[in-house]
């Protein structure tokens, strides 16, 4: 089956196109207003969305899923 995926500059995959993503894209939107907007801990943000503490704080402090899309691409996948 084939799908279209976001890329960065040097063609991997970015956001929740990347194979291992936990979260979709709106989900670190709406992480990233919660912390910004309502003041939400990291532990509030870890529980809710079940990802690790260590996970929001990359996030938030943009270390994490923060990569451009530069373009996309079709790729062939595997479904089992």
């Amino acid at each position: 089956m084939k799908i279209t995926v976001a890329v960065n500059e040097r063609g991997q995959r970015v956001g929740d196109s990347h194979p291992r993503a936990k979260l979709t894209n709106r989900e670190v939107d709406l992480l990233l207003q919660l912390r910004e907007d309502e003041g939400w801990s990291y532990n509030q943000l870890a529980d809710k969305f079940e990802i690790s503490k260590s996970g929001v704080r990359r996030i938030c402090n943009g270390t994490a899923r923060c990569q451009c899309v530069v373009r996309f691409k079709v790729v062939e996948v595997d479904i089992v």
